[in-house]
Parts: structure tokens; C-alpha cells; sequence
């Protein structure tokens, strides 16, 4: 089977030399990303709406109430749903002001949700996104209980039709503006843990959740 992910929909038309099609670019951007934006419709009306999401294997997952426009309305009226899962990298300082841009890695999902109904298997993913938070996280909390479960609704789509676009590169100026008295170049964007705030109603001091380094 091939690792490819072009088809007619998600093939590129705007920027085609920035445009990519493999499964492990897309996933190593999904994976390093914690929240993806899902574009829906329903009675004509576009819906999109912002969630986290998780990776298994060739499968994309999200999660949310499970009466949630973003879970419950694909599965009532099975269409196919855009997800889009973007990383800004760095702004691009150019010596004009519409030659100003962004360095970012993107991906645009297409795909028609499946929704999980199996127990134990929607515990097993919910145990994934949160190792994906924080790993070793899952074993430390108060174990999940039958409502909670009910109540949390899980889609995934299969991961086979979608585009990559990247940028990571300086600023492409016209060339009689090369010599312009200012500063151009890249200011890269490090996204990273801050300092932890503990919750205020908490007393005792316990050990700070784990850092994944991977967002």
C-alpha cells in the first residue's frame, strides 16, 4: 500500500513547491502538535471547532462531550470532515511589508469519523492522549469511573488522504529591496513548558507532571 497521501482532494493547488504527501512527515507534525481545529458542516452551515487530538498507529483521534457538535454530528450524518493541525515555527522579518510571512508545518486531514464504542478500548486512548501530555501521568490519578466514560464521546479517522505544507526558510524579498537600512531574518517561536502553577487550593507539594518535550 502506498505511504502517499495525495488524492484529488487534498492535492495542493496554492504553493505546490511547498506541498508534501508523506505519511511520516504528517504524522512526526500531528504527533508534535496537542490541538487541531475540525471543519464540519451541518444544515449548510460551516462549523469549525478547535480540540486535541492523538495519533495511534494510521489512526487520528479526538474526543469531547459526547453529545459534541465535533463527535456526535459526523456520526448522526456521515460526511467527510477537514482537519487542519498547524505548528508556527518562527515570523519571518522581511524588508517589506507584504513579503513579511511565517515558517510553520501544517497538515489538512480528510476523512469520515468512526466512533468508538468499546469500553475498554476507549480507556486504552484516553490513557494515550494523556502519556501524550504528560507521560506516566495515567497511573498517578484517580481512576476513570463508567460515567465519565459514557459521557466522553471518541472519533477517529484513518489517516490516507491529506497534504503537508511547510515553510522553514528566510525572507524572499524583491531584489532591489535587498539593500533596505533594515533589519531581516527569522525569529523562531520555541514553544516549551513555563513555570508550573500549582492550584491554589492545593496545600501539599508533590512532583510536577512530566514534560513530553515533544510540542
Amino acid at each position: 500500500m502506498s505511504d502517499s497521501l495525495e488524492t484529488p482532494l487534498s492535492k495542493v493547488k496554492r504553493g505546490p513547491n511547498r506541498a508534501q504527501y508523506d505519511k511520516e512527515t504528517a504524522f512526526n507534525i500531528m504527533d508534535a502538535s496537542l490541538m487541531c481545529h475540525v471543519g464540519q458542516t451541518k444544515d449548510g452551515q460551516v462549523f469549525v471547532t478547535p480540540t486535541c487530538h492523538w495519533r495511534d498507529g494510521d489512526y487520528f483521534y479526538w474526543h469531547a462531550h459526547s453529545k459534541a457538535r465535533n463527535v456526535k454530528g459526523p456520526i448522526d450524518e456521515p460526511e467527510k470532515v477537514c482537519i487542519n493541525i498547524s505548528q508556527l515555527d518562527g515570523l519571518v522579518m522581511a524588508r517589506s511589508a507584504m513579503h513579511h510571512s511565517v515558517n510553520y508545518r501544517s497538515v489538512t486531514l480528510f476523512g469520515v469519523p468512526e466512533l468508538i464504542d468499546d469500553k475498554e478500548e476507549k480507556v486504552r486512548q484516553f490513557k494515550l492522549f494523556l502519556d501524550k501530555v504528560s507521560p506516566g501521568r495515567w497511573e498517578t490519578l484517580r481512576p476513570v469511573n463508567d460515567i465519565e466514560i459514557k459521557a466522553t464521546g471518541l472519533v477517529r479517522i484513518k489517516v490516507e488522504e491529506a497534504s503537508i505544507k511547510m515553510r522553514a526558510e528566510p525572507p524572499i524579498d524583491d531584489p532591489e529591496d535587498n539593500d533596505w537600512p533594515v533589519w531581516a531574518g527569522v525569529i523562531p517561536l520555541d514553544k516549551k513548558w513555563a513555570e508550573a502553577e500549582q492550584d491554589p487550593i492545593q496545600t501539599q507539594d508533590f512532583a510536577l507532571p512530566t514534560n513530553p518535550n515533544a510540542y
